[in-house]
């Protein structure tokens, strides 16, 4: 068993969670401010990209990746709310993307999955609340992070799916089970009382947009939430 694993399983309490700040819900006038300003409380950025098709909205696309990567060295997580991923892959990885995260309902083939890493970036998989947890298992010895939605994607703001709580206990033991070395990541209503929740079902990065850029002091908010470990819930 390897030492993540070893850790997950035996309450991972010196191990803090991980924050990703959703630039969905910052000033889109000013992203590279945005960006910047979050810098350094935060462990990645989060990058929604919506098509309107996938889901009911449209955000952003490799030309405001690329240009938001210039002003940070964070890892960057193009989350592909989209129907057809596989035609973008390319030019996500070149606009500075280190994960490229696709969803399982559009596309969760292994000929994507190992597209993304044969451009130098990580593989990700996402999965909504209504999808069945076990849509995502035959993916995970191909992925370096999965994905639990715990709203419904689209917007930002919603409330947190508490249902959700069971479903990164699940899919834990999956990886568990397969002795894999893969992140889970939650991504919707995140504040200080749902990452408690989310952080001792087993999540080990929490994106956060409202919460973060709703707060007059962003770094304070995010190392708030950094400071859960599972010894504390």
């Amino acid at each position: 068993m390897s030492i993540n694993n070893y850790l997950n399983k035996y309450c991972r309490s010196w191990i803090m969670a991980k924050v990703s700040p959703s630039i969905l819900a910052a000033d889109f006038s000013s992203l590279g401010k945005e960006v910047y300003r979050v810098g350094k409380a935060a462990d990645m950025i989060h990058f929604d990209v919506m098509d309107g098709l996938f889901v009911p909205n449209i955000t952003f696309g490799p030309a405001v990746l690329a240009s938001i990567r210039r002003h940070t060295a964070l890892p960057i997580e193009a989350h592909l709310m989209i129907q057809k991923p596989s035609g973008f892959l390319d030019r996500f990885a070149v606009s500075g993307a280190t994960f490229i995260t696709v969803h399982v309902e559009a596309d969760s083939s292994i000929r994507t999955l190992k597209r993304i890493r044969e451009l130098g970036a990580l593989p990700g998989i996402a999965l909504n609340p209504s999808t069945p947890v076990s849509a995502v298992k035959p993916a995970l010895g191909h992925v370096s992070l999965v994905l639990v939605m715990t709203v419904n994607p689209g917007f930002g703001g919603q409330g947190f799916i508490m249902s959700s709580i069971s479903r990164i206990r699940q899919i834990r033991s999956m990886i568990l089970e397969q002795d894999l070395d893969v992140l889970i990541e939650v991504d919707g209503g995140i504040n200080l009382d749902t990452a408690k929740k989310a952080v001792g079902a087993g999540a080990d990065v929490l994106v956060a947009g409202s919460y973060v850029y709703g707060s007059r002091n962003p770094a304070q908010a995010i190392n708030a939430l950094k400071k859960l470990k599972c010894k504390d819930i």
